[in-house]
């Protein structure tokens, strides 16, 4: 009864540390920032269109008169520039009164992204699911921040900290895989309850939830220790002297961090199931 019981409560435990863990590693918010350099040079997105205001030409005619030839061209031209003053006065009110945008940047194993949204909007909701964009420029995020050469070798965007998320993108993946591996192993074990079976898969859940700590540590040691201007702004930073982009930790890392506990606790759980186990054999 004391084993069935425990293996529940661990099972449940242990599931739900393993969801936060896929969950952290399948979204690509574990950097937040955001920074109001470029928002005038930002690149068109795709999908988007631009709409260009065009004046309008109106050819207005006369009955003919002495001077027939030249009224309509007189007529037509002082039509076009009063259109033109008009579009420029509309475009001029639509500057002044448009809202201030961001341009909001977040990342993770799999993809780094850039969008651009009203200043008013705080950089965590910015990205939650109900504020998505219609569109954003993503590229690739698992290349990042190790070493790429584009350009001369050695870089000068090259940063020292790559070294940590290195390491980060490579416990992520043997987290993930120990916290799969050790949940199939006590979804096998149930049935049987055999205590070996118990064991090993507590053991691969508290490997998972200690490399989870690890990757967890080693992102906060780079988010605080990496020149996150130069990170976040890339070649945009020449334009811009002066911005400092504002970095959070996302909702990515907050899952992570999570399901540590939950994922050591069912680990726990199991391994002492299965001593328990051994002994009354």
């Amino acid at each position: 009864m004391k084993t069935g019981v425990a293996a529940l409560v661990g099972g449940i435990v242990g599931g739900l540390g393993v969801l936060c863990f896929l969950v952290a590693f399948g979204t690509d918010y574990w950097l937040l920032a955001s920074d109001d350099c470029g928002s005038g040079h930002y690149p068109t997105l795709p999908g988007t269109t631009t709409t260009t205001t065009t004046a309008a030409t109106t050819t207005i005619t006369t009955p003919n008169t002495t001077d027939a030839a030249t009224a309509p061209t007189v007529l037509v031209a002082n039509a076009t520039m009063a259109n033109i003053s008009e579009a420029v006065a509309l475009r001029s009110v639509e500057e002044v009164t448009a809202a201030p945008s961001l341009t909001f940047h977040h990342e993770g194993f799999f993809w780094r992204c850039e969008f651009q949204a009203e200043a008013s909007m705080h950089a965590i909701l910015a990205v939650l699911f109900t504020n998505q964009p219609a569109s954003k420029v993503c590229i690739h995020g698992y290349l990042f921040p190790l070493p790429v050469a584009v350009g001369p070798v050695p870089h000068p965007m090259y940063d020292t900290t790559a070294v940590f998320r290195g390491f980060w993108t490579v416990f992520i993946i043997l987290a993930l895989v120990a916290g799969l591996v050790g949940g199939f192993l006590l979804v096998c074990a149930v049935p049987f309850t055999s205590h070996k079976l118990y064991r090993l898969g507590g053991i691969f859940l508290i490997t998972a939830a200690c490399l989870f700590l690890v990757l967890v540590v080693l992102f906060v040691l780079w988010k605080e220790l990496v020149d996150m201007r130069g990170y976040i702004l890339q070649d945009r930073g020449l334009d811009c002297p002066d911005v400092q982009p504002v970095a959070h930790y996302g909702w990515s890392f907050m899952v992570a961090a999570a399901g540590i506990p939950l994922a050591l606790l069912s680990g726990l759980l199991f391994f002492s199931t299965s001593v328990y186990l051994q002994r009354a054999k």
